[in-house]
């Protein structure tokens, strides 16, 4: 009967991300951080009829959120426009105005959690000590404030605390070296044989007292289930899955159970640890990637995820039940059986090693042969089968995307995320480049008419790919992106200064590196066309960064865009302006088709 336009660039964007999510203790309230009005506001949906409604109007990101013991308020943290400094609030459970309780300007509070009389915060903080962090908790009833771990020769980070108060917390040495301790009556007890041998914890708890489990990849490759017992100091090995790499761990205190999220490569699994059979299940996941999973206090799992066609949602499984949509956010108007779900490839790189990419094809109607190579963010992160609207709606447009896990991508191997450490520059460059050479030899793209586009270390990706082998591309965009590791060594904040000797290495002995890994080398070879895009309020990648190369590249006449999103920081947290910014990256590569 009637006969509708075809979908517009806009309408990729009509579907909302959720940034984090909280579950009362009667379960019958969920609250969540969505930016379906625009910007990030905190929703509450009543559990029993679905209906949800926004509860603040602030506008701002938000980075953590827990109910309080009765369940009459949320304590929660936004930032400001993106500068990542969160502040904590309580927020009465029906709305209405915040009651600041950790604030300070340029100062940034992260929730730990809270005790289970609902009396004590624990919480993470650069106040008074920026550089190393200190651990602290925050007595709701008197007010008081204790530090309870002064953070010293590297960033510490709150885990969990113990019902009686001994806490386990990591110190961050480096992306790939984040060993973790309890501090127990006044004692410190390491949680690894050798705290100097590089390796990671993620996730722990307290199972009693004198018991914790934790997640580590000490002695391998991969991250298994480990416990320790405090009072003896014995660590022992629960689970040896080489191909398995746990992430977080969820504990269901009646069942007895530990739900264990292994991310490995471009998906996630999920697992079920038996503590008193000792068993290891896998169990079904409605999504291909979870972003957070909690169990209610009736054992009924709750999660946060999405899949490379599938935004952000989330699910509900109750006991004897499978899971259940507790949102249904889809992009209005679009079949999902129209979207690109990615091909998983691979291919050898110069010096042999394999690299894992994906391949999201364009729309067969609308392919204008055109490929788009997308160097991922982090460096120390990875392309997954995670939702991004701006692929969808490109692959939509015509263009076909590949995105590389070179090498220092997680999810790998730690020895792989190693790779990058000191080499930002060389290796990862190589695999991104001998990425396009496979793709020109084995689907017959052709050299020289590839599109790139990167943001964050992706974007510093696609400036030193412009500046080193122009002559793959025919127009570059380079969104948040280190364009010179002098610069940018010295901008990052406080508490990732530590790391940065390992991570990128050291600008004076390391001089003649920098130098030659720096994309602002290289001005006079950035000759193809150029988008520029960055946050003026961004603490990782500093705007800096963006004006001395858009300033160098204009002085030598270069054909280039530069735009500075006034109310942004390290990525979009205004639907406007994801829309706009995407929507002018859309229209400025279709000039080149």
């Amino acid at each position: 009967m009637f006969s509708f336009p075809k979908p517009s660039y806009e309408q990729f964007f009509h579907t909302y991300p959720i940034q984090t999510f909280a579950v009362s203790r009667d379960e019958k309230k969920l609250m969540y951080s969505t930016n379906m009005s625009g910007s990030y506001e905190v929703w509450r949906m009543n559990l029993s009829t679905g209906f949800s409604q926004p509860i603040t109007s602030i506008g701002q990101s938000n980075f953590g959120m827990t109910f309080s013991k009765d369940g009459q308020s949320l304590i929660t943290s936004f930032d400001n426009d993106g500068d990542e400094n969160a502040q904590i609030y309580a927020l009465p459970e029906s709305g209405g105005e915040l009651l600041p309780l950790l604030t300070g300007e340029g100062d940034r509070f992260m929730i730990g959690e809270l005790t289970d009389d609902g009396n004590t915060l624990y919480y993470t903080t650069t106040k008074d000590n920026s550089t190393f962090l200190n651990i602290c908790s925050y007595d709701l009833v008197t007010g008081n404030h204790y530090v309870m771990i002064e953070g010293k020769d590297a960033a510490h980070m709150f885990i969990t605390a113990s019902k009686s108060g001994k806490v386990a917390y990591m110190k961050l040495f480096a992306n790939s070296h984040s060993p973790a301790f309890i501090l127990a009556n006044g004692k410190t007890i390491p949680l690894a044989n050798d705290s100097e041998q590089s390796h990671n914890v993620a996730g722990g708890q307290f199972i009693g007292e004198d018991t914790f489990y934790y997640l580590t990849n000490e002695g391998s490759e991969t991250s298994d289930l480990v416990k320790i017992d405090v009072t003896t100091e014995k660590i022992e090995k629960l689970t040896d899955e080489p191909h398995e790499d746990f992430t977080s761990m969820s504990y269901d205190k009646q069942k007895q159970l530990l739900y264990l999220v292994s991310s490995s490569g471009v998906e996630d699994t999920l697992y079920v640890y038996d503590i008193q059979a000792s068993t290891l299940v896998q169990t079904e996941l409605p999504v291909s990637i979870v972003e957070k999973l909690h169990i209610g206090e009736s054992g009924a799992l709750y999660l946060l995820g999405r899949g490379a066609t599938s935004p952000f949602n989330l699910y509900r499984r109750r006991e004897n039940e499978k899971w259940a949509p507790l949102t249904e956010f889809s992009i209005p108007g679009i079949d999902e059986k129209e979207l690109s779900e990615p091909d998983v490839i691979t291919y050898r790189s110069f010096d042999d090693t394999e690299i894992e990419a994906l391949y999201f094809k364009a729309h067969r109607e609308n392919n204008n042969g055109k490929l788009v190579l997308w160097p991922h963010g982090g460096p120390q992160a990875s392309e997954r089968k995670s939702f991004r609207a701006m692929f969808q709606a490109m692959t939509y447009a015509g263009f076909s995307i590949i995105a590389p896990n070179f090498r220092g991508s997680s999810n790998y191997g730690k020895t792989f995320m190693k790779l990058v450490e000191g080499d930002w520059g060389y290796g990862p460059r190589l695999d991104n480049v001998h990425c396009l050479d496979y793709m020109i030899e084995e689907y017959g793209y052709k050299k020289g008419e590839t599109l790139l586009v990167g943001g964050s270390y992706g974007g510093y990706m696609a400036l030193l790919l412009h500046g080193r082998h122009p002559e793959y591309f025919k127009a570059v965009v380079d969104i948040f992106g280190v364009s010179n590791l002098f610069s940018f060594y010295h901008s990052v904040p406080e508490f990732w200064k530590p790391i940065m000797k390992t991570w990128i290495g050291d600008p004076e002995t390391d001089k003649e590196r920098f130098t030659r890994d720096s994309p602002i080398t290289y001005l006079s070879s950035m000759t193809k066309p150029m988008l520029v895009v960055q946050g003026a309020n961004d603490p990782r990648v500093v705007q800096e960064e963006s004006d001395q190369i858009v300033e160098a590249l204009r002085a030598q006449g270069s054909e280039l865009d530069y735009l500075v999103l006034d109310d942004e920081g390290h990525g979009f947290s205004k639907k406007k302006n994801e829309i706009n910014v995407t929507k002018k990256i859309n229209e400025f590569l279709l000039k080149f088709v």
